[in-house]
């Protein structure tokens, strides 16, 4: 299977709310932005994915393997990064501290972990925070750490959910930088609900609304739904809110 992500007919819950039923959905290689208005369905989408909550029916193919079945997850994990909306950290470790236990916790061998470790943190721009505490760093600096950590083993897979959530201006650009030099070696799934983001960084684009997969295709296909009088600042915005009316398309 080539494409990284595969899931067919998937279903999850939580309590008595279906969040989404038959659910299809494909990540190719290259990075693609998840939109949707928040309650969409974005964040359990992604954490079905990386088995954080078994689907309650379907199909699911990560990496080429189905991670439903057993020991596919366990096959699979060490080559996956995934940054939660909070991130998780111990407040007194340093920021090496924690970016180099997420490499021992992802399988890096011992030898390797300086080199990984200061790899990650140069692509974040956090070099010079090294011997901060995680518990000192304001929320953008956070963020920043998260994501050193969830690249610090250079996954084939990399799902970040909401990674611009407190970054700046420049922050974001820098993101999009990293994002792009991520994507020479992994494939990228970015969720967010502000779409802007989604035009600098975006090789495919999956919008989804209230659990369903409403378009999958390009900026230019989605700025194509846009129409005139209608809502939004800029086309992509216009064919994002068009998206969001209508079934399911792919362009």
């Amino acid at each position: 299977m080539d494409d990284p992500v595969i899931g067919h007919g998937l279903a999850q819950r939580y309590g008595r709310r279906n969040v989404f039923r038959n659910l299809d959905v494909v990540v190719p290689r290259g990075v693609t932005v998840l939109l949707g208005p928040n309650g969409a369905g974005k964040t359990t989408l992604l954490h079905t994915i990386v088995g954080l909550k078994r689907p309650v029916a379907g199909n699911l193919h990560v990496l080429g393997r189905d991670v439903l079945r057993r020991g596919g997850l366990r096959a699979v994990a060490a080559r996956i990064g995934f940054l939660p909306q909070t991130v998780s950290h111990y407040p007194g470790y340093t920021v090496r501290d924690s970016v180099g236990y997420a490499a021992w916790l992802k399988g890096v061998p011992e030898r390797d972990i300086g080199v990984k470790v200061d790899r990650a943190l140069r692509l974040m721009n956090l070099s010079g925070r090294a011997a901060s505490r995680m518990g000192s760093l304001s929320g953008g600096l956070l963020r920043r750490a998260g994501i050193a950590q969830a690249i610090v083993h250079e996954p084939a897979l990399l799902i970040l959910d909401e990674p611009a959530a407190g970054l700046d201006p420049q922050q974001r650009i820098e993101l999009r930088r990293v994002l792009r030099k991520v994507a020479d070696t992994a494939t990228v799934l970015v969720s967010t609900h502000v779409v802007d983001d989604a035009r600098h960084v975006a090789d495919t684009l999956i919008v989804l609304n209230e659990g369903s997969v409403v378009f999958t295709g390009t900026v230019a296909g989605l700025e194509g739904l846009a129409r005139t009088g209608t809502d939004g600042d800029s086309d992509l915005e216009r064919g994002y809110l068009a998206a969001l009316r209508q079934p399911a398309v792919r362009a």
